[in-house]
């Protein structure tokens, strides 16, 4: 299906300005540009954003490849996107604000571009729970800091939750394939997100911290039991984006 942006507002403007991303609905051609996207795979940095197009310029064997790949964004040094095919490999920057711009931006991108059938993949670093370090986990549902599958955001004010369901079957899909794989031991889980690398995720060494070592360990072993597996700090805000414009996403 279409990718749906969920705003009736923008039919009544002239133009769509994607200014994180300097891109446009007036200054460039998003379906020439866009149209054939059926992957878009977003991580948080920059440089690895690239490595990645460049990986996936080898993998499909395109032209060009082994050269470096050229940043759609380089009017903006917010975020960095790169092409390789049907593969859009974009940077998201750290936390929920951060890769919360980005998604509101991409999924209009997609949506003037008129893409259809498009799966998102979120690829990144996020610390292990419980498990083999190195373990790729591939989640089934992101959950908040109580775990639960839940994300919260003040909107006018008020407090909206959403859902953070991701799609079941592209997991069941990503395991799979993992099997082909076998030096990335590969498992599925719940992702805890948090809004803090250091005190939000039961760190001691940040430059405040209220709690003790037992505490945190009592703390780590709740979210363990709960079916936590990994922690980051972006899963929720792009399962809950994701899942109401249509995008079949996986984190």
């Amino acid at each position: 299906g279409r990718v749906l942006v969920k705003n009736p507002h923008l039919d009544l403007m002239e133009e769509d300005v994607l200014y994180h991303l300097d891109l446009g609905t007036k200054t460039h051609n998003l379906p020439a540009m866009f149209g054939d996207i059926k992957f878009v795979c977003v991580g948080g940095s920059p440089n690895r954003m690239r490595a990645f197009a460049q990986f996936m310029q080898r993998e499909l064997g395109l032209a060009g490849a082994g050269e470096d790949v050229a940043d759609i964004c380089a009017g903006s040094d917010r975020y960095a996107m790169y092409r390789a095919g049907p593969v859009l490999s974009i940077s998201h920057g750290m936390g929920i604000p951060s890769i919360s711009i980005m998604l509101h931006e991409l999924i209009k991108l997609l949506h003037h571009a008129k893409c259809r059938d498009v799966t998102i993949i979120r690829i990144g670093t996020s610390g292990g729970l419980g498990i083999e370090a190195g373990s790729v986990v591939i989640t089934d549902t992101a959950v908040d800091s109580s775990f639960q599958p839940r994300f919260e955001q003040v909107v006018l004010g008020d407090v909206v939750v959403r859902s953070t369901e991701l799609d079941k079957d592209l997991a069941e899909e990503l395991l799979a394939c993992s099997r082909d794989i076998p030096d990335f031991p590969t498992l599925i889980g719940h992702t805890m997100c948090t809004y803090d690398f250091y005190e939000g995720q039961g760190r001691l060494d940040g430059a405040l911290c209220s709690f003790s070592s037992e505490k945190k360990l009592e703390y780590l072993r709740r979210a363990y039991d709960a079916g936590v597996r990994n922690i980051e700090m972006e899963s929720t805000a792009f399962a809950a984006l994701c899942g109401l414009c249509g995008l079949k996403g996986e984190s």
